[in-house]
């Protein structure tokens, strides 16, 4: 009769028959779709989410150059208003001084004239005193002494 490797052939290929006739190998090829199909799908979502972190990589360096622009530009612009600021500063410093010393000198001018005039009143009151006498000496010495408070006040 057969041999034993021959039932189990014969055994094999009717149990290869029986998985034909109950559709198994449309069930395994059915489940290597499925799968073949979430792999695709999950390699597609991927390669966009990749996509879209490139896209924003791009987006925030270029945001990040133009913030440093923009800095520079500030820090540049901080620094034309702190040098514009000095000089208007040196300026107005400069001015205040030349005011304070051109009143200065203006007030010491003014005090040379009222101490000369004072001491032009006194000579006068003395040679005055000493030439006219009387009634006439003290008129003279009154209007002399009125007219010249006049023309230094």
């Amino acid at each position: 009769m057969l041999e034993a490797e021959s039932w189990v052939a014969i055994a094999f290929l009717c149990f290869l028959g029986l998985l034909v006739y109950l559709g198994a190998h449309r069930k395994i090829i059915d489940a290597i779709d499925r799968r073949q199909a979430r792999i695709k799908s999950e390699l597609e979502q991927a390669r966009r989410l990749r996509e879209e972190a490139q896209s924003l990589l791009g987006e925030f360096e270029r945001k990040a150059r133009e913030a440093e622009t923009e800095a520079q530009a500030i820090i540049a612009g901080a620094k034309a208003e702190a040098e514009r600021l000095a000089a208007e500063a040196k300026t107005r410093a400069e001015d205040f001084v030349a005011r304070r010393t051109k009143m200065a000198e203006t007030k010491i001018a003014q005090a040379e004239a009222q101490a000369a005039a004072d001491a032009a009143v006194a000579a006068a009151e003395k040679i005055l005193a000493a030439t006219a006498k009387g009634k006439v000496a003290e008129d003279l010495l009154t209007r002399g002494i009125a007219e010249v408070k006049q023309k230094f006040n």
